[in-house]
């Protein structure tokens, strides 16, 4: 069975997120996610992915951890997942921290997705070096896999070191939460096979029209690192509403597909949702 997740950049003018979380459990959805930014600067040494200007909701978005937060307490099934949180941006020690207990009040129902970012401007101003990142967001993920499997963890990279120390909670879902990184292929597929316990690709990119095309690929580079291509998750991001598409992502074992949802009312996102959940009944039955 394909799961089904929707993606929402809460804001103080969208839905909210208890509300949101409620309506996808009701109509069966297995997963809410939410994106992040901490701010915004004025300059842009890089352009936005998706071409032309920022949307407002960049601005705008509220930080993940609360509102998913806020999902988790009302609803009782429904997983609730970064998508994704900006690790090369965020402290170490206090993220695992954070991790830890959303999973804990949640009863184990988080995703920990992540990324590495795309804005150098925002990454600079938490002082993190833009050729660093992909460095940096390894070695941070080693660094709170031990704080949430040891009691006296410590971690000695290059970038992120720390002598033995103690902290709780520890999550519930064991080792921790699943990793799942996001991105393009192949580079965020590479980091996923090295580092992740899932993969998040988006259903098209400007290297590829379908990522449908390139799951081979990434089960072949799975393989040739020495890990079982099926042990790692994929999710898809965005893909188009087209039920013949999701079963082709069945039969190629992808387990999960997140849809985007704007940033409205629910007069403006309940239509969308009965949709998605009306294609969820043609894939799965």
């Amino acid at each position: 069975m394909l799961k089904f997740g929707a993606s929402m950049f809460f804001t103080d003018y969208s839905m909210a997120p208890g509300e949101l979380g409620k309506a996808l459990e009701e109509h069966h959805f297995e997963s809410v996610w939410a994106p992040e930014h901490s701010h915004i600067p004025l300059s842009r040494k890089t352009p936005f992915p998706a071409g032309g200007d920022l949307p407002k909701k960049y601005y705008d978005a509220m930080d993940p951890f609360v509102t998913l937060t806020m999902a988790a307490a009302a609803t009782k099934a429904l997983k609730v997942g970064t998508g994704v949180c900006l690790i090369a941006q965020r402290d170490p020690i206090q993220t695992a921290k954070l991790v830890a207990s959303i999973d804990t009040v949640s009863g184990g129902r988080f995703l920990f997705g992540i990324g590495n970012g795309w804005n150098r401007d925002e990454m600079e101003n938490h002082g993190t070096k833009f050729t660093e990142r992909h460095k940096l967001a390894r070695e941070r993920v080693e660094a709170m896999k031990a704080i949430w499997t040891q009691s006296k963890a410590e971690y000695h990279g290059e970038l992120v070191n720390f002598d033995p120390m103690m902290a709780w909670p520890k999550p519930v879902q064991k080792p921790h939460p699943p990793v799942i990184v996001g991105g393009a292929f192949p580079y965020s597929a590479r980091r996923a096979v090295r580092y992740g316990d899932g993969w998040i690709p988006q259903a098209s990119r400007g290297g590829y029209s379908e990522i449908a095309d390139m799951i081979p690929e990434f089960r072949k580079m799975a393989t040739e690192a020495g890990r079982d291509p099926h042990s790692i998750e994929i999710t898809v991001w965005f893909p188009k509403t087209d039920a013949d598409l999701m079963k082709r992502y069945q039969d190629l074992g992808v387990s999960r597909v997140v849809f985007n949802l704007d940033s409205e009312k629910a007069d403006t996102v309940l239509p969308v949702i009965e949709s998605l959940a009306g294609l969820m009944r043609r894939v799965n039955g």
